[in-house]
């Protein structure tokens, strides 16, 4: 007897319909079942919980910068990357069936989405900011008060989803709009097979400590691509490092590099050696109406 292939399971933050929903899918298919969390700490415990078998996290937007909450849950983890996806964050004003623009009175979405629609409020001075814990969330609200002015911002499958309307797309001020992804499973499956390489590195609280760590890579051609600081808890004014190098793992100058850092650094973790994102590419084009 052949047994049936089962889903494999992907959790995100969120609610259905999230960007982290639609991050999902661009990166692993339609074929996955979905479980969404309504925090990024119960994300983080879905696995060791038995619901999924990987998770999904946002790590950095092109405009709002870096998701330091899902930075300090991954190195407080035993979570691996072994994948990631640049997502394109398309803001839509979405309503009820009955619902038109020009009869909203107050919109909602998470803070972050509102932040990044500055010119659609500066246009619409009489609308009311709502925040909501997240951009999917809000527009479930909005169809279960039936409320015709009222609105939501979130992404265009969130409409679908709820039976919702899209009054308006593109209301983000930059197009060039992307979140950055990570996909995490326990560090035991991680294959370590890529060509990109994520390192947490604690160094000595000490005059030129960092320059020394850093010039090892830059010292055999090695691209640094990110560093990201984080405190450290317990030790005020003391930092963690997360480096994203270009740097497959099996090769001998990754190793090298590795292995005189070590040498160096308090603390160095290797968080994940994964295929580099190859996607769509940001324009440099400006937006109509924005100043060249």
């Amino acid at each position: 007897m052949i047994e049936k292939k089962t889903k494999e399971r992907i959790a995100f933050q969120g609610e259905r319909g999230a960007f982290s929903e639609e991050a999902a899918i661009r990166l692993l298919g339609s074929g996955i079942d979905l479980v969404p969390r309504p925090t990024f700490e119960a994300l983080f415990s879905t696995i060791s919980e038995g619901a999924a078998d990987a998770i999904l996290v946002p790590i950095e937007n092109s405009l709002a910068g870096s998701v330091h909450r899902c930075f300090d849950l991954l190195l407080e983890s035993e979570l691996a990357i072994t994948r990631e996806v640049v997502h394109p964050i398309t803001h839509n004003l979405i309503g009820t069936p009955r619902s038109r623009t020009e009869e909203i009175a107050s919109v909602e979405s998470h803070p972050v989405a509102l932040a990044q629609c500055e010119n659609f409020f500066r246009e619409h001075p009489g609308i009311k900011r709502i925040v909501a814990e997240d951009t999917a969330g809000s527009v479930r609200a909005v169809m279960e008060r039936s409320d015709p002015t009222r609105a939501a911002i979130a992404a265009g499958r969130a409409a679908e989803i709820y039976g919702a309307k899209v009054l308006q797309e593109h209301l983000e001020d930059h197009r060039e709009n992307y979140t950055r992804f990570l996909l995490l499973r326990p560090a035991a499956e991680a294959e370590e097979t890529g060509d990109k390489l994520s390192l947490a590195v604690q160094l000595a609280h000490q005059p030129g400590s960092l320059h020394k760590a850093l010039g090892i890579f830059s010292g055999r051609g090695i691209n640094l691509t990110k560093i990201e600081s984080r405190p450290i808890p317990g030790s005020p004014w003391k930092y963690r490092f997360y480096l994203d190098l270009q740097a497959p793992l099996a090769e001998r100058k990754t190793q090298e590099a590795l292995k005189e850092l070590r040498g160096c650094a308090e603390t160095v973790r290797v968080l994940g050696c994964y295929p580099a994102y190859v996607g769509p590419v940001p324009t440099s084009k400006p937006n109509e109406g924005d100043n060249a």
